[in-house]
């Protein structure tokens, strides 16, 4: 599979919409800043890498017509209302922005593009190395030796492949890099209601590599973990706080409660962009509230082959919707980042960014034992 965003010779954007999988690919062009948004909004892209990027390239079309100062304030905080959780998409803007501030007007809408496409290139060696460092702690979780009758059991929520990124993905990039070395492995895949990402982007997304897997209802995770039947969990991350609180999708703090009670490592896969030192712990993180259509609908596949949608209450039933939840830090064994692994705490988390992107190490602070 190539590269999950893409440019084209027309200075366009080329991707996936990723609301018609698993059961149509269909390939988007984004060919203006309001395309991007529209995008992000829709959740035609979604993922907290991938969101970035497609902000990253908003703000350059956004430059073409009006490179004018007053043009890129005002994108940047246009686009940065489309989605509120996730930082990547903050900190994409704001790197941007850092690039062509200076610049005269003239020269701002090229430079921009040419940033946005480091970015890209930047978050696929990013999710290759968190796949590097990821994969031994994933093997050393293993109960007993590994075969075909008794792979290495991983469980994960929602979708943090390469879907949700430029390439390689974050949390399932070590669960490739280990399929890749031979290692026998099965992924539980939770269905991650009510959007399903779990059911329609991470079951389709291994099944493209080969990879065993099994899709779960969210529920069923912690049966399993008492049952000795999954290794370790693992999960992407949309915002890391400086404490080491955690904001993923809806249901990650179940799974990490869980984890917790049944001795069963629980991994969060953190590029350093997703870590956000404004936001002092998980309180102060902003939650996503979206349609409670989402819950009181679901959109499947007829047997004439026709998708569509369909009703599962009646209309008069209220629904709340939070898209996301806080897994506090001490539910969490370690963070899987792209310069190392490190403890989930605010001590480990600041001597990671005051290093910057020098250097990699491995457990800087207290990890989490069970």
């Amino acid at each position: 599979m190539s590269r999950t965003l893409q440019t084209d010779d027309r200075g366009q954007l080329r991707t996936v919409d990723q609301t018609l999988l698993p059961f149509e690919w269909r390939s988007i062009t984004l060919a203006s800043a309001e395309d991007c948004r529209e995008a992000i909004v829709s959740m035609r892209v979604r993922g907290a890498p991938l969101i970035g990027a497609v902000g990253a390239y908003g703000l350059a079309l956004a430059l073409r017509s009006d490179p004018t100062d007053t043009r890129l304030h005002a994108a940047h905080a246009w686009l940065l209302s489309a989605r509120p959780t996730a930082v990547n998409l903050a900190w994409a803007l704001d790197r941007v922005r850092a690039r062509v501030a200076e610049l005269a007007p003239g020269e701002r809408a090229a430079a921009a593009w040419q940033e946005a496409g480091r970015l890209c290139d930047d978050d696929a060696q990013c999710n290759h190395r968190i796949g590097e460092w990821g994969a031994p702690r994933l093997r050393a979780s293993a109960r007993g030796e590994l075969s075909s009758a008794r792979p290495l059991q991983v469980l994960t929520h929602c979708n943090a492949g390469r879907l949700a990124t430029i390439d390689h993905g974050t949390a399932l990039a070590p669960i490739y890099a280990l399929a890749a070395a031979g290692v026998p492995i099965h992924v539980w895949v939770d269905e991650t209601r009510p959007r399903n990402q779990g059911a329609s982007l991470t079951a389709w997304e291994l099944a493209q590599a080969g990879v065993a897997h099994t899709v779960i209802a969210d529920n069923a995770g912690g049966l399993l973990m008492m049952r000795g039947e999954v290794d370790a969990v693992i999960t992407g991350c949309d915002r890391v706080a400086a404490n080491g609180d955690v904001a993923n999708k809806i249901g990650t703090y179940l799974k990490a409660l869980a984890a917790a009670d049944n001795r069963v490592p629980f991994y969060v896969a953190c590029p350093v962009s997703t870590l956000d030192p404004a936001s002092a712990d998980g309180a102060s993180i902003e939650i996503e509230y979206r349609s409670a259509r989402e819950v009181t609908h679901a959109r499947g596949r007829l047997p004439d082959g026709s998708v569509t949608e369909v009703a599962l209450m009646d209309e008069s039933v209220r629904a709340l919707n939070p898209g996301f939840d806080i897994t506090p830090a001490r539910l969490v064994t370690a963070l899987i980042t792209e310069h190392g692994v490190i403890a989930a705490d605010r001590v480990a988390i600041a001597e990671l960014l005051a290093r910057g992107t020098v250097g990699d190490h491995v457990a800087t602070g207290r990890e989490q034992s069970r």
